[in-house]
């Protein structure tokens, strides 16, 4: 007689993917692909994540304006099994990318593996979890809550929800008699006109919010602190920027040349398109190699006067702005500040992450490493020199094969067990 001893269909590797945006969604094919068995928690009515824009902010959900347009172009920035439409602009409006990610959806027929309106509040180790690393994850919806015991989880909620809003560092904002308020709460121009607005932040957002306020308000002033160098979407040859700048030979240079000669041969071809130093826009550290930041309007808008370049906020008081350089811009009626992002997951707890001055150590920037079984990761959690779509989907296709190696132990260690266990009997019924 021929024994099989096939895992059990229950035993098929289930794993919890939270978030259904431009990580997730690609997450759940990852798992779909190596036979996993996946279940998306997304707490909207709707995929997207950052890119679906919202005329209101909605609690813990990532907001954008509405003049977004990706950085990144679309044949660089695609997933690697579904090209964008051949009639799409290289650089994509928030709904045209939003179209793009609900093709991707319903060509995959990922829809059916997410429960919307459903929010993790809580993802803690099983009891057993040196050993099995499971996990209870308790999810939230209509009021009540339900806990479920997952063999792995993937984080994909993304970075853009809890806002970095350092009001503390001006005590006279507290008397400022205008308004203020953190870029997640900005979304069009409109009620600015006639205004005198200040925007505290030198990234994209910050650049963007300012260029597109310039043709409404009265002045604006940009605040920099450390400068950043300036691309236009159209670069050498009129072919999009990434094309020209994210080749292998250009990576190849930065990372194999000589610091200073990498910094002189980056800044050169930086100020080809304008002097950045003239603009008030010089970086103070002239190696940063971080993404650039991306704006075809704000050189035009600040050489117009529209725009005009400050260095860092020291405070502010009933009316003003004061800043580094000791000048002063009286009758401010907003400030903007475009100051980033905090990580934060409220549902995982300190034993998984540690977080340091808004700095998490992953291994393989995936991975927490104080784990005793690699079975969560986080992905998109990074800042690419380029776009993060195709960066997300290689985390997932990584960690779904790590999390299908462990699978295929788990398998051939209960086969060892079921063998063992017959043997046993067999030998005492003989």
């Amino acid at each position: 007689m021929t024994w099989q001893y096939d895992f059990p269909v229950a035993l098929i590797m289930k794993v919890a993917i939270i978030g259904a945006g431009v990580s997730g969604l690609p997450s759940i094919k990852c798992c779909l692909d190596e036979g996993l068995e996946p279940t998306c928690f997304e707490r909207s009515n709707d995929i997207g994540g950052l890119w679906r824009f919202t005329n209101n902010i909605e609690n813990g959900r990532a907001s954008i304006y509405q003049s977004v347009v990706s950085n990144t172009s679309k044949e660089i920035m695609c997933y690697s099994d579904f090209p964008y439409p051949e009639d799409f602009p290289n650089f994509l409006p928030n709904s045209k990318l939003l179209e793009y990610i609900r093709k991707y959806a319903a060509n995959f027929n990922l829809l059916k593996y997410i429960q919307f309106k459903t929010v993790v509040v809580g993802v803690r180790k099983c009891k057993d979890f040196e050993s099995s690393g499971q996990w209870n994850v308790t999810t939230e919806k209509d009021g009540k809550q339900e806990t479920t015991i997952f063999d792995a989880v993937m984080v994909c909620s993304g970075h853009h929800i809890v806002p970095y809003y350092p009001v503390e560092s001006y005590p006279g904002i507290k008397n400022f008699r205008g308004q203020h308020f953190h870029s997640r709460e900005y979304k069009n121009s409109d009620g600015y006109k006639g205004k005198r607005v200040v925007v505290v932040g030198m990234g994209n957002s910050a650049a963007d919010i300012a260029a597109e306020l310039s043709r409404t308000a009265s002045k604006v002033f940009l605040s920099t602190r450390r400068g950043a160098w300036v691309l236009s979407r159209v670069y050498d040859d009129g072919y999009p920027w990434d094309f020209c700048y994210d080749t292998r030979f250009e990576t190849f240079k930065r990372n194999n040349l000589p610091m200073s000669l990498v910094a002189y041969l980056n800044e050169s071809k930086m100020n080809t398109w304008f002097n950045h130093t003239n603009y008030g826009l010089q970086p103070i550290d002239r190696t940063q190699f971080k993404e650039p930041l991306i704006n075809d309007d704000l050189p035009s808008r600040i050489t117009c006067g529209f725009v005009v370049v400050k260095p860092s906020v020291l405070d502010f008081t009933e009316t003003a702005a004061k800043f580094e350089d000791g000048s002063i811009e009286d009758n401010i009626d907003v400030v903007i500040f475009a100051t980033g992002y905090s990580f934060s997951f409220p549902f995982l707890d300190e034993s998984v992450i540690k977080m340091e001055k808004n700095t998490i150590h992953l291994y393989k920037n995936v991975v927490p490493p104080a784990l005793e079984k690699p079975t969560l990761g986080i992905l998109g959690l990074i800042q690419p020199l380029g776009p993060i779509m195709p960066t997300s989907e290689l985390q997932g296709r990584w960690l779904t094969r790590v999390f299908k190696d462990l699978e295929q132990v788990g398998r051939t260690v209960c086969r060892w067990i079921m063998w063992n266990t017959w043997m046993n009997w067999h030998l005492l019924l003989a």
